[in-house]
């Protein structure tokens, strides 16, 4: 996981801001450059796709609880097709 990755997660994602949905999160995202935006898509790609990656290492980014590893990767999932897929909507982590 690289740095752009960890620090976008403890920046926009964290238990202060991961529970705002104000609908920028989007628009902030790729107003970065190119290559920022492509180095988060590679990262979500990468978690979703880590079997050892699970609500303990999500919680160590962000402060966040999730009750389970499905519970987590449907939320990443639900991220990840806001931000790259046009999904309508910023998801909410649990207990929101």
């Amino acid at each position: 996981m690289d740095a752009d990755f960890r620090n976008f997660f403890r920046v926009y994602l964290d238990l202060e801001r991961g529970y705002e949905k104000t609908g920028e999160l989007r628009p902030t995202l790729l107003s970065f450059s190119d290559s920022y935006v492509k180095s988060i898509h590679d990262g979500f790609e990468q978690i979703m796709s880590d079997n050892y990656f699970g609500p303990e290492e999500y919680e160590g980014l962000t402060d966040i609880e999730f009750p389970d590893k499905e519970t987590l990767h449907i939320y990443l999932r639900n991220m990840y097709d806001y931000l790259f897929n046009d999904a309508p909507e910023q998801p909410m982590p649990p207990g929101y």
